[in-house]
């Protein structure tokens, strides 16, 4: 059995990102200044995770509303901001060009990936993703859903989103201490 690209990088995603932060903390060169500029990028892409997360219903059924009427991936956009806004705190080129050479190898596979078993799954699908971008949202709220959802603080635990938040702030932690430490 030969696996796709697609899915080794859905497999090693995750593994991949924390080695991605073991070098992100040992070539990170913070400063105050940076930490406050990327707390821009960092807590609006855990805000967009958060709310993104407390409206889908994984595998389940196709989530058209909330965020999802502006971007068909606002989980992955998220997570972009959130990296990006770390990149900025390193103030490390090598750091920014390895996140975007990840995302590029990583994340386009695993979203078509995910596209196709959408559209395989969800007859709905096609005419939502023709009125909804990929990743850069819309300006305005696509009307393509039937029916209106609602953000659930219930989904939100139970796809355990506040991890994002948790290593956030330890990142933010550790890059503080070094700040302190440096002195």
């Amino acid at each position: 059995m030969t696996l796709s690209w697609h899915s080794i990088a859905r497999r090693i995603r995750v593994p991949l990102g924390f080695l991605v932060a073991l070098l992100f903390l040992v070539l990170a060169n913070p400063s105050y200044r940076s930490l406050r500029w990327s707390l821009v990028l960092v807590l609006a892409g855990l805000f967009l995770r958060g709310y993104a997360s407390g409206y889908v219903k994984k595998n389940a059924e196709l989530t058209m509303t909330g965020p999802y009427a502006f971007t068909r991936n606002p989980l992955y956009l998220g997570s972009f901001m959130i990296a990006f806004g770390f990149a900025i705190a390193s103030k490390s080129p090598t750091i920014a060009l390895v996140l975007a050479a990840g995302f590029a190898f990583i994340y386009i596979p695993v979203i078509r990936a995910e596209e196709e078993y959408l559209r395989a799954t969800f007859a709905e699908f096609q005419a939502y993703s023709s009125h909804v971008p990929r990743l850069i949202p819309r300006l305005t709220k696509a009307d393509v859903a039937a029916e209106s959802g609602s953000f659930s603080m219930a989904l939100y635990v139970q796809h355990r989103e506040y991890n994002a938040l948790l290593g956030a702030v330890s990142i933010y932690a550790a890059l503080l201490l070094r700040l302190y430490l440096r002195r």
